[in-house]
């Protein structure tokens, strides 16, 4: 066989589906021959975003596989591995190559070289007859400890050359998982029973430790309210009387609030950055970290205890620490009641803008409505960058695991209709909703044919303000001098060219029936997408 047969056989073997690509790899028609299916996207970055979607999803099984051409191909995605690598997911990228002949030319883009800084491992597959080793050597280091994205270049003469059958040996690669040290273990179950007030910090590796019952089961049984990061939410549910909601760049007012007097905090599956996607611990906080990655550790806070291991392995630990010591676990002291004080207090405060009736209409009032017109057991939801990701975090209340899909340590516009893409790949019977402003919509709308043409049903709701939020910050002379800020455009009329279903919405009270209208289309198998008119509204909770 040849060496792309023999990837393609191994990406088979690990029973690999899609191919997330574009637009040109010899990889593309050996994968073709054994059944594995090509998403031509309308651009690089939106295959990388698809993966992204996809292995979140499905948490890493079966694997999410994009390839690309050499060259400008490989180039071209880099802003979405950039992505993928500061959100921790695992996705496998074949690029192509032109050869070992054409080998340190400088008019040929090296790969390996360039995206070593943003891969869990970057290498090149240099004869067809390493292909088996390489490849399983890529695929165990997607699916053990921190997960990240890996890359493995193919030059067009090992896709091409021969090897033989008895050279061909593959064996498909296991996940592994560590459990925490048992003494780290007793240490921490000691510290949660004594604290006065523990609050536990969940991220985004409960999902793929497949923790949730786990996270569940411990809160409940020391008592400790939950919040999330960014891209942990959905991994606890929002309406239980434990939740805090998630805390990014924006936060429900309970997260503030139970962080500034808590004495302990206990972060799991979380690697305690400071970025958009995290909020910020305040200093004089007794901290725990449990992570898959030691890295991790003592990074932007000291960590004063600390458990390296898999989240749900972890959580399995202590929990059995804890009832082995005390059954009953640790007295609530009315906790129950001081969080829903808090969340009552808080929406209040902010239901003026939740159900306002203003036009243009306010944005909040499109996240309200579409909260309560979806099945959200059954919705995954995912926001884009800037204003709307942080009008979406605190007010889409998540009520099961993976239902929402959200981002932000690095935030290129766009990627949230990418991410919608996969996540529908992954899971058919979803509705997958992509949140975005008019700023992002304009980096991605084409990839709008790529769900009508690859029959991917998903809604996409725009709100357009006609301007790029927030920037007048960042740039204030230019927009005051010469308007930099402001945007114009027909998204609706662009989506419908593509073949899209669409509505522009400028009634308040046309937002729900619209959403209706958009669900039955998408559930005959039609991609929709609404635009409404929204205003600027630049205030946050939580800030």
């Amino acid at each position: 066989m040849k060496g792309g047969a023999a990837i393609a056989k191994i990406l088979k073997q690990e029973g690999v589906r899609y191919l997330f690509c574009f637009p040109n790899n010899a990889i593309i028609d050996a994968t073709s021959e054994v059944g594995i299916r090509p998403i031509i996207t309308r651009v690089e970055r939106t295959a990388v975003a698809m993966a992204v979607g996809y292995a979140r999803t499905n948490g890493g099984d079966p694997q999410a596989v994009c390839v690309f051409q050499g060259g400008p191909g490989i180039e071209h995605a880099y802003g979405g591995i950039a992505h993928a690598f500061s959100d921790s997911s695992p996705i496998l990228i074949l690029p192509g190559q032109a050869g070992q002949a054409r080998q340190n030319m400088s008019t040929n883009f090296d790969a390996v070289r360039n995206f070593e800084g943003i891969t869990k491992w970057a290498a090149q597959i240099n004869s067809a007859e390493r292909v088996p080793d390489m490849m399983r050597r890529g695929i165990s280091a997607l699916r053990t400890g921190r997960p990240g994205p890996v890359l493995l270049e193919v030059g067009t003469d090992v896709v091409n050359a021969a090897m033989t059958d008895e050279e061909f040996e593959y064996q498909e690669v296991k996940r592994r998982r560590s459990a925490g040290d048992p003494e780290d273990i007793k240490e921490v179950a000691t510290v949660l029973l004594n604290a006065d007030l523990p609050v536990i910090y969940a991220g985004q590796g409960i999902f793929f430790a497949e923790a949730y019952k786990e996270l569940q089961e411990l809160a409940e049984l020391i008592n400790a309210p939950v919040m999330t990061t960014t891209l942990g939410k959905s991994c606890f549910p929002e309406d239980h009387p434990l939740s805090l909601g998630a805390g990014g760049n924006s936060a429900p007012k309970m997260v503030p609030d139970f962080l500034a007097k808590c004495d302990t905090v206990f972060g799991i599956g979380t690697s305690f950055q400071k970025t958009l996607a995290s909020y910020a611990v305040p200093k004089g906080k007794t901290i725990i970290q449990s992570t898959i990655d030691g890295a991790d550790l003592d990074n932007e806070y000291a960590i004063d205890h600390a458990i390296v291991g898999d989240a749900k392995l972890v959580l399995q630990g202590l929990i059995d620490e804890i009832k082995s010591r005390n059954p009953k676990g640790r007295d609530g002291n009315g906790i129950i009641e001081d969080v829903k004080a808090s969340k009552d207090a808080w929406m209040e405060e902010w239901m003026p803008h939740l159900t306002s009736n203003d036009t243009p209409i306010n944005p909040y009032r499109v996240i309200w409505e579409l909260r309560n017109n979806v099945d959200r057991a059954n919705t995954i939801v995912t926001h884009d960058s800037g204003n709307p990701r942080d009008q979406m975090v605190p007010f889409f209340e998540t009520i099961a695991p993976k239902t929402y899909m959200g981002w932000g340590n690095s935030t290129p516009l766009g990627t949230g209709l990418g991410l919608a893409l996969g996540a529908k790949m992954a899971a058919p019977d979803k509705l997958c909703v992509n949140l975005m402003g008019d700023t992002a919509a304009g980096t991605a709308l084409m990839d709008i044919e790529t769900a009508v043409r690859e029959k991917i049903p998903i809604l996409t709701v725009i709100m357009n303000n006609s301007a790029m939020g927030g920037y007048e910050h960042n740039i204030p002379l230019s927009v005051e001098k010469y308007g930099t800020k402001y945007l114009s455009g027909d998204y609706s009329g662009v989506a419908a060219a593509l073949g899209a279903y669409t509505e522009t919405i400028t009634d308040p009270n046309e937002i729900a029936p619209a959403i209706k209208r958009a669900i039955a289309k998408i559930e005959g198998g039609q991609t929709a997408v609404l635009e409404i008119i929204t205003k600027e509204f630049p205030v946050f909770s939580g800030k």
